[in-house]
């Protein structure tokens, strides 16, 4: 069961005196003429904005974020190499290339090109071609691909998304995402896969040469914020008739992370002009505090069967909270979790959450981590564990 403990650790940085003002804080307006639109601050966990954010609708292009995801779960675990060389097939290259296949990165049929190139195409360039070569050389087939999408939406918890093709092209509505979900897989990449979401995500450009004449092709990313918003540094653009205009992106800026998502928009320009607004009013209106220094022991959580009767839970990083700009807000911390936590525990296992709440505001979970190792218990004492257990 979830198990919620006030903290036992005073802190400075939340105990301001309550006042009328800060007794209910309003939440700093926004308006963007996007039908959809969402924005998460990944440093404090808090939901800053969210507009029909969980209306299901088509990702377009924005689905090859999860195209990207799973090849780079496949990189991490050492199946899948930048440096392995691909064969595009020339029924692939006939179905997606020319004027009716939307963008491509201009593959050649059989032409043989590297894994790195290809997450170059689907990413920086979107490219429809890209994707589905990808995904044949992992799968075999681009049905069996969309399987392993499936797969790890699923195990991401996208509760609302379902993936029908690699590229996101128009499928008659069986591909379908939500804002909500799409800022999660962008979470996700960014916590999962951080030196091969800054290796691809934040490239401005990209250099392919063809086999079949003519010189190397450059395309320029079409994410609106590379180069306007400081910190800026992906992810991806999506537009079919269908859906409109769209885009999911992310910026750092000393430290705090925030992630947006925009979708129905009406025009290439309207897409940019939206999200700069967004993620400016995201950095503008709202503040970091700290609450918490990184490895402060915040409070102590229950072991089941282990060779400690509880563990430490300490910061990871520096925990901070996302407040309106130039207020003062009284909050109140609790830590979650799943209790008691069974042994073996890993020193930073991510095993319980500070939950920081205020009036007015979005509640904010940030993570806690294992202080220390816990072992599982010996023979007598899993024996003494029982009969305590069957007595209490």
């Amino acid at each position: 069961m979830k198990k919620f403990l006030l903290s036992a650790v005073a802190f400075a940085a939340v105990s301001a005196p309550t006042t009328a003002q800060n007794a209910g804080v309003q939440m700093p307006p926004f308006e963007t003429v996007a039908p959809v639109a969402f924005m998460e601050d990944l440093s404090s966990g808090a939901v800053l904005y969210a507009k029909d954010a969980d209306r299901r609708m088509p990702p377009a292009s924005m689905a090859k974020m999860m195209t990207a995801y799973v090849a780079f779960d496949l990189i991490k675990q050492g199946k899948l190499k930048l440096d392995q060389m691909v064969d595009v097939r020339p029924e692939t290259w006939r179905k997606w290339h020319g004027p009716t296949a939307g963008s491509t990165m201009f593959l050649s049929p059989g032409q043989k090109v590297s894994v790195e190139n290809l997450l170059n195409g689907v990413v920086v360039v979107s490219g429809n071609d890209a994707c589905v070569v990808l995904a044949e050389a992992v799968a075999g087939t681009e049905e069996a691909f969309v399987n392993l999408m499936n797969q790890k939406a699923k195990e991401l918890g996208l509760s609302n998304s379902r993936f029908g093709t690699s590229n996101g092209w128009p499928d008659e509505g069986r591909t379908y995402v939500t804002a909500r979900d799409l800022a999660h897989l962008a979470k996700a990449t960014i916590a999962n896969h951080p030196d091969l979401y800054k290796r691809f995500y934040s490239r401005e450009s990209f250099t392919f040469g063809t086999t079949m004449g003519g010189a190397p092709i450059t395309q320029a990313n079409r994410d609106p914020l590379l180069g306007r918003v400081k910190g800026a540094d992906g992810l991806k653009t999506g537009h079919t008739d269908e859906a409109g205009y769209g885009f999911t992106g992310s910026a750092d800026q000393n430290g705090r992370r925030l992630v947006m998502v925009v979708a129905g928009l009406t025009s290439f320009n309207q897409r940019i002009e939206e999200s700069v607004k967004f993620m400016d009013w995201g950095f503008r209106a709202w503040s970091a505090q700290k609450v918490v220094s990184k490895g402060r022991k915040v409070d102590a959580a229950q072991v089941q069967l282990g060779d400690a009767s509880e563990v430490g839970l300490v910061a990871p990083r520096d925990l901070s909270v996302a407040i309106p700009a130039g207020t003062s807000p009284q909050f109140k911390a609790t830590v979650s979790y799943q209790g008691p936590i069974k042994a073996p525990i890993k020193a930073g296992a991510h095993i319980a959450d500070l939950v920081i709440t205020a009036p007015g505001l979005p509640e904010q979970r940030m993570p806690l981590v294992a202080e220390s190792d816990v072992g599982e218990a010996g023979f007598f004492g899993r024996i003494w564990a029982g009969l305590t257990s069957f007595f209490a």
